[in-house]
């Protein structure tokens, strides 16, 4: 399954790619859209969809087939798909901006830290591995960390649902009073009531019941409104890697004029087929980000766990910059055997050379689903566990920290839920 990979790949960023960058990240379902706003003034030019023709029409099994029914469908979801939405990373990226993030270096921090938030909204990264990368203080890079607190959505950034709490009410004009009360139940919720007296109890309640964990919840996305862009499939010989192109539009150029001496019509006509060019890129590179995961995460393909894997390791084999691989993976969706996954989820930091976060992640998870409730695991038994399974060392405060970003309580506080639950 090894790709060989040329030296002519190694090649600076082509200039018309440079030029329609937006063509790169954009969705499939913007895509078309995207086009458009490049046509608006070349008359020699057109965009032809095809979502219309290739959107799945409901199943009328059990009913009567009646034709207004399957146009109506057709034509709500291509509504619903239509209609643009930033993604949780695009509103985040867009707020990296003085004077929150003054200098250079704050901002480039600022985007490593976007890429170490989950879907959910949660930070999954590790400060001390970007204070290395950056060659800074931790504290730093925490203290920039921090300012994520006055970011939209509220709540975002943070890593836990506690910290997530915190930074929204950060975001709330309120009273010294109110907020201090708030403040100490966010910190103790399970205590609740010993502040039941305080006149401003039910006010603060009643606000805390108003936040949002996850901080993302408004950016999920609903998979039924998702085409992904790439196709793994499982075949007798191995697996097969597709685009999944036939939601791409297709631009047709008009060519009664292509032997034209007019000076302004050669420039449209250059423009559409740049316009041409770029699409074709953008499958090509698309395209062979999925040739280098099938590659890179083949263990995951067969059923086993993603491994650490980072932009720069794909951005050095396709011979682009790791900021163009960021926007070729935003907004886009792998289709597997296994389900549908964002790009950005097979991009996870690593533990040892061949564990990863995610994997260490989802070991925890297991451990907690299957623990005795009479006695949970505690934070260091499941690091012996875990030393014992993947043959690494680790220590115990990254246990706390992913088990605390995945919103899982400590093995006393659960001790205490299962107890109320019986």
């Amino acid at each position: 399954m090894k790709l060989k990979h040329s030296q002519s790949l190694k090649t600076k960023l082509s200039p018309t790619l440079k030029s329609w960058f937006p063509i790169l990240q954009s969705s499939t379902i913007e895509l078309e859209e995207v086009l458009g706003e490049f046509i608006l003034e070349n008359p020699f030019v057109d965009i032809q969809s095809n979502i219309k023709q290739n959107l799945p029409v409901p199943s009328i099994k059990n009913h009567r087939y009646n034709r207004s029914d399957s146009r109506r469908y057709i034509s709500d979801k291509i509504e619903s798909l239509s209609i643009y939405k930033k993604s949780l990373y695009e509103i985040l990226e867009s707020q990296i901006l003085p004077p929150l993030f003054p200098t250079p270096i704050s901002q480039k921090i600022a985007f490593e830290i976007i890429d170490n938030i989950g879907n959910e909204g949660y930070f999954e990264g590790d400060v001390s591995d970007i204070a290395r990368l950056y060659n800074v203080d931790s504290s730093f890079v925490e203290n920039i960390r921090l300012r994520f607190s006055k970011l939209d959505p509220p709540g975002v950034g943070s890593i836990n649902d506690k910290e997530s709490m915190i930074f929204q009410l950060d975001s709330f004009d309120l009273d010294k009073d109110l907020y201090d009360l708030s403040f100490c139940l966010i910190n103790d919720l399970s205590n609740h009531k010993k502040y039941i007296t305080n006149k401003l109890y039910t006010k603060s309640m009643n606000l805390i019941s108003r936040l949002k964990n996850p901080p993302a919840l408004d950016y999920f996305v609903d998979d039924l409104d998702i085409i992904p862009d790439i196709i793994i499939n499982s075949t007798i010989d191995g697996f097969e890697v597709n685009l999944n192109d036939d939601y791409y539009p297709e631009i047709v150029i008009d060519n009664n004029f292509k032997d034209s001496k007019e000076t302004a019509i050669k420039i449209k006509l250059k423009e559409a087929r740049d316009l041409v060019d770029a699409l074709n890129m953008r499958k090509s590179t698309i395209k062979k980000i999925g040739l280098m995961l099938l590659e890179y995460q083949y263990d995951f393909f067969t059923g086993g766990n993603i491994k650490p894997l980072k932009l720069k390791d794909i951005a050095l084999e396709l011979g682009h910059n790791p900021s163009t691989i960021s926007r070729a993976i935003s907004n886009k969706y792998l289709e597997c055997n296994r389900g549908i996954y964002p790009l950005k989820s097979f991009f996870t930091a690593a533990i040892s050379d061949d564990t990863s976060n995610t994997s260490i992640k989802d070991f925890i998870l297991n451990c907690i689903k299957f623990e005795d409730r009479k006695s949970p695991l505690s934070d260091i038994k499941i690091l012996e566990l875990i030393e014992k399974k993947y043959q690494i060392k680790i220590v115990r405060r990254t246990i706390t920290k992913y088990r605390k970003q995945l919103n899982i309580a400590s093995s006393s506080e659960r001790k205490r839920l299962y107890e109320m639950e019986l």
